[in-house]
């Protein structure tokens, strides 16, 4: 039969005996009484040197953060004693938290500032600078063109017949006259594209662009008022008001508006406005085409 041995007659662990420690002052000149529990002499040195240490470490961060201040009621004392506490009773740090108020606004740096500034002002000169190259580009291509075709002017001059003009060099496919049913009231000469158009005497442009039926036109009124009408061409290289030679390029043989080939449409238009028999007028002035 197995032997009951009561609990009365046990014995109780020998616990090394630790000095008392004195009761700690409060914030109101009373003080607390501590519970002081009997713990192996070389843990609780432990245990206080490590409290004390995270203390000094957890002030020093505190204090290089440079959180808001607070008083010391907001913050429980961490002691030796706090540390010995029983575990169902943790010690409890308070710390104010720190953080952005909703709807604070955000400090920009000033740094920031002159450089956003810096690169928008970059952006605008970088914008100007294309915009004066791509104006001075457009002018110089205009110049560009100006230039050729007063080029092509001076020699067309050149090449002029010493006895005439020649208006233009190509093939007679149609005369003044019925044609298909209705009055053709000029002279048909074919030529290739971009043939140069020569005008026959000196005078003043008073057509030059789109014109019906012709597609594109030219117009010169001579000095003794009679009309000449260049039909079909490809373009036209005089304005409106420009004075023109006798032997001037003035435009190119096409094949615009309604037309069946590349060809030149020549009219003579009287100071009366009657349409004449080219044939007669070219020759009578030793025009050649």
């Amino acid at each position: 039969m197995s032997r009951h041995r009561s609990p009365r007659g046990r014995r109780a662990p020998q616990w090394p005996s630790l000095p008392a420690v004195p009761a700690a002052a409060g914030a109101g000149g009373s003080h607390r009484a501590h519970l002081v529990v009997p713990f192996p002499a070389g843990r609780a040195v432990a245990t206080v040197v490590a409290g004390g240490a995270l203390a000094a470490a957890a002030h020093s961060a505190l204090a290089e953060a440079s959180l808001p201040s607070w008083s010391a009621a907001d913050v429980l004392p961490l002691s030796a004693d706090g540390l010995l506490a029983p575990a169902t009773e943790p010690v409890v740090e308070l710390v104010p938290s720190v953080g952005l108020v909703a709807g604070e606004p955000v400090v920009t740096d000033a740094g920031d500032l002159v450089k956003a500034a810096d690169l928008a002002r970059a952006a605008a000169e970088a914008a100007a600078a294309e915009q004066a190259r791509a104006e001075a580009a457009r002018a110089e291509a205009a110049r560009a063109e100006e230039a050729r075709l007063e080029q092509e002017r001076r020699r067309a001059a050149d090449l002029a017949p010493a006895g005439g003009v020649e208006m233009l060099t190509g093939r007679v496919t149609s005369g003044f006259g019925s044609r298909w049913g209705s009055l053709h009231q000029g002279l048909d000469i074919a030529a290739p594209i971009g043939t140069p158009i020569r005008v026959p005497l000196s005078g003043t442009v008073i057509d030059s662009g789109p014109a019906s039926g012709f597609g594109l036109w030219v117009r010169v009124r001579h000095d003794d008022g009679t009309v000449t009408v260049y039909g079909h061409i490809n373009r036209a290289l005089v304005n409106v008001g420009d004075a023109v030679a006798a032997g001037e390029v003035i435009a190119e043989v096409g094949n615009r508006g309604q037309s069946t080939g590349p060809h030149l449409h020549f009219e003579v238009v009287t100071p009366a406005g009657q349409k004449i028999n080219p044939r007669p007028w070219l020759d009578e002035r030793g025009i050649g085409y």
